[in-house]
């Protein structure tokens, strides 16, 4: 496994990791230092599971300990990319002496080429959703290159499996601008993404096909590659307690009655929108828990928040600025609502438990997420924004209105919804036999050389 080099990648393909060594296959997982630190309290096979140091250089541009996103601001990602490129000789170096079958790997696009030339087979494993890669990245977008226009993506490719998913204006600006960056290497990002899966031999995501089984199909009828699926992503809870202040901070309220909101580990958010987010929160006069990076400019949440906000919301609002257990967060029955910003793996830790979805995307494939969920599974209520993507604390607070109204007719359709993909999910007779599937078909790619997928057998 050598994943890319963000902390929401690095757990992903460790939690793959632990599903496959249950099963006896060994790991070799390609980490910096840092990473590995982190990483360690999470692996529940070392017998199988090895961790595999890497040294990742000094690029010009980033602090002199820099290894992963992790340590650096948003704009600084493209040298952490750089420095995981001029790693190609060192792993080149280290799969051959670990002579692996197969080899995992995502954003580094020399790595197909690689692992043919070592006899190893290539598995591009994807964490962000098919939706995203089929709308974004198929042939049929990727050969038009930088000229695709904001307004041809405003609608989704040709062959597309669902005509209600489409982009606003200020989206799909975004996304044709991103076309037109580099990321790592002076590389086209785009580029970068298309050979890492044109050039592989299968191609994996991380979901089920009862949730993405059409985009599944169609990112294989565009590549004419195997596409496999690991399962529904049910994370082995966590062995820790959640820490005392917030366990007692949540008993104190009614089940069902917080708000919870979480961001993620990376995502930096403009003052304003900071703002906006605390005061559509106090005005749902509901209690709240929101755990959020400081915004752009400042150090801590708190100095960050808007004048007598604190004073206001004390005893019903708690604003927190560091790491959560966020499984134990969304298991509290004192929580009844989550306003994500769509990532996969806070979707995933979502759709398990009872708290209804309020969707905030920010950027990239969290936009897709959140129309999939939305307008697709309709398992959640999108936050509303205006022509330039900018939302409001009225906005927030509606969103969040809706899903907590029993009597509200889209409530219900919602929760509905949503319970049903939750007992779907949670069987665990399916998530097994996705994965035993899995290595099934993995085997038979070492075995045969090769492997002819059909939707009903991947």
């Amino acid at each position: 496994m050598y994943p890319w080099l963000a902390m929401g990648h690095q757990t992903a393909f460790l939690h793959l990791c632990n599903k496959l060594a249950k099963r006896g296959h060994r790991i070799s997982f390609i980490t910096p230092s840092k990473a590995q630190a982190k990483l360690e309290p999470f692996n529940l096979h070392p017998n199988l599971i090895t961790f595999v140091p890497i040294t990742v250089s000094h690029v010009e541009g980033l602090p002199h300990d820099a290894q992963t996103t992790a340590d650096v601001s948003y704009p600084l990602h493209t040298h952490i990319m750089t420095a995981m490129d001029l790693t190609q000789h060192d792993l080149e170096t280290l799969l051959s002496d670990l002579k692996p079958h197969l080899v995992f790997y995502d954003f580094t696009h020399w790595m197909p080429k690689l692992a043919k030339s070592l006899g190893i087979k290539g598995v591009h494993y994807c964490t962000a959703s098919s939706v995203m890669v089929g709308y974004t990245l198929p042939p049929v977008r990727y050969y038009h290159g930088t000229q695709l226009s904001e307004s041809d993506l405003m609608e989704p490719p040709e062959g597309y499996p669902d005509s209600s998913i489409k982009l606003f204006s200020h989206e799909a600006r975004a996304f044709a601008g991103k076309r037109k960056e580099t990321f790592g290497s002076d590389v086209l990002f785009y580029d970068r993404q298309f050979i890492a899966m044109n050039e592989a031999d299968v191609l994996a995501y991380r979901t089920c096909r009862e949730v993405e089984g059409p985009y599944l199909d169609y990112i294989g009828k565009q590549f004419n590659k195997p596409v496999l699926c690991t399962g529904p992503v049910i994370l082995d809870p966590p062995t820790s307690q959640l820490e005392e202040k917030f366990e007692t901070w949540l008993g104190g309220f009614e089940a069902g009655s917080v708000v919870y909101c979480c961001f993620g580990s990376e995502c930096t958010l403009r003052p304003n929108q900071f703002h906006e987010l605390l005061l559509g929160l106090e005005i749902t006069n509901k209690p709240f828990l929101a755990a959020l990076k400081a915004p752009l400019g400042f150090e801590t949440v708190e100095e960050a928040m808007p004048e007598g906000f604190q004073e206001r919301v004390e005893g019903r609002g708690f604003v927190w600025g560091g790491w959560v257990l966020q499984q134990l967060i969304l298991a509290h029955p004192s929580v009844g609502c989550f306003i994500t910003h769509c990532g996969s793996g806070s979707l995933s830790e979502a759709l398990v438990n009872k708290c209804q979805l309020v969707l905030l995307p920010n950027v990239g494939d969290q936009i897709l997420n959140a129309r999939m969920m939305g307008n697709n599974l309709e398992v959640g209520v999108e936050v509303e924004k205006d022509e330039e993507g900018v939302y409001c604390k009225e906005s927030v607070c509606k969103a969040v209105s809706i899903v907590m109204d029993d009597e509200n007719e889209i409530s219900k359709k919602v929760r509905e919804n949503h319970s049903r993909l939750r007992d779907l999910l949670l069987d665990k007779d399916l998530e097994s036999s996705y994965v035993d599937n899995f290595c099934m078909k993995l085997q038979e790619i070492v075995e045969g050389g090769g492997l002819t997928c059909t939707s009903d057998s991947c």
